[in-house]
């Protein structure tokens, strides 16, 4: 998705913690509470409170705590407009009953202040953590994000849990509803940890309960997370959430899958013709690394002469391309980000960002992000 790699860099918490907590079971209600990172063990979400068990707010924590619920994260506003269901008094109270309580907000790009208000008003009124939803009304809006940003971070301080959710499979909190897309879940798994592990941000899964997705690939999704060693999985949604799933998200699902995990993963490889946001990101680390590249999106002569300085500069055979090594190598250096809301930096990216985004962000979305096994 585009602009995802903004939000992604910007605004998740680092890379870290292990998966002790993803099955059920883990931690006392008033330890849940008070937990340093609210996406840790499990998760539901909740789009209307009215549709979720009565919008009996007792009935709410009784079932997250008989079913191993940690965290609900509720809507809390769409666009400029907050929701009146996410109010001080019911978080006080889902917190009160040791659940953590999350705002997420859907945002579109339109009016970014209004936006970032909103999303601190869920901080102010005591949310564990924010979650921002952008998805395909976002596209491309490089500047608005990046405006959105650095509003939000001046009214909430830096160092909020604040995480992005999008599209799969590139964000922090991914919506990985392999059974809509059409993959299996280890396919899934695969192909967010590949994509993701550049942006050296922590990964905490979504999972689907809707559609009804067979039970033993609920279990799956749950062993698959503990395999990867991610910190905690969620769900969307408690509305849509059966009797039979709700059971199974409830049961200890035991340890992880063999053969299956973070060694099994490679890194995404990148090439002359490739394009998107894994392209602007390996471009923001080269220009910090002293290289001479434009900031575009598109992996053309110029870039690839670029990777092959670099990696010339680092000992071995350059050959181009970004793979595994390169990846490593770059992911040391701290990229130089362009700022897309600034009119500055968009006079000296003129060419390729007029419109305050990289060329890129003109491509269309992927419908499916996954190739067929027979292209794989």
């Amino acid at each position: 998705m585009a602009t995802a790699i903004l939000l992604a860099a910007a605004l998740a918490l680092p890379a870290g913690g292990g998966a002790a907590a993803a099955s059920s079971g883990g931690t006392s209600g008033s330890e849940r509470a008070v937990s340093a990172n609210p996406y840790r063990g499990d998760g539901m979400w909740i789009w209307y409170v009215s549709r979720s068990s009565g919008g009996d707010l007792a009935r709410i924590a009784d079932k997250a705590h008989h079913r191993g619920i940690e965290t609900v994260y509720i809507k809390s506003s769409d666009g400029s407009s907050a929701w009146s269901q996410f109010t001080r008094s019911l978080v006080s109270y889902l917190h009160a009953r040791g659940l953590r309580v999350c705002g997420w907000q859907f945002v579109y790009g339109i009016h970014p202040g209004a936006e970032a208000r909103r999303g601190a008003e869920a901080v102010w009124k005591g949310a564990d953590c924010l979650v921002i939803d952008a998805e395909s009304a976002y596209e491309g809006r490089y500047g608005a994000a990046d405006a959105y940003v650095d509003k939000l971070r001046h009214k909430i301080g830096a160092s909020f849990p604040t995480a992005l959710t999008s599209f799969p499979y590139v964000d922090n909190l991914p919506q990985l509803y392999w059974h809509t897309i059409g993959v299996t879940v280890g396919e899934g798994y695969e192909h967010t940890f590949r994509v993701n592990r550049v942006y050296r941000r922590g990964i905490y899964p979504l999972g689907q309960t809707y559609d009804n997705p067979p039970i033993r690939q609920l279990r799956r999704f749950r062993r698959m997370a503990i395999s990867y060693d991610f910190g905690g999985v969620s769900w969307w949604s408690w509305e849509e959430t059966n009797k039979r799933e709700w059971r199974a998200l409830g049961r200890d699902v035991g340890g992880p899958i063999s053969g299956a995990g973070r060694s099994g993963s490679g890194y995404p490889t990148l090439s002359k013709g490739s394009r998107g946001d894994l392209v602007v990101w390996a471009q923001e680390h080269l220009k910090a690394a002293g290289e001479l590249v434009p900031v575009t999106g598109y992996f053309g002569d110029k870039t690839r002469r670029a990777v092959r300085r670099f990696q010339r500069s680092k000992g071995y055979v350059g050959d181009g391309r970004i793979g595994a090594r390169t990846w490593r190598s770059l992911l040391d250096v701290t990229p130089r980000m362009v700022d897309w809301s600034s009119k500055r930096s968009r006079r000296a990216t003129k060419r390729q960002a007029a419109a305050g985004a990289p060329r890129s962000a003109s491509l269309p979305a992927l419908r499916y992000e996954l190739p067929p096994p027979s292209e794989r």
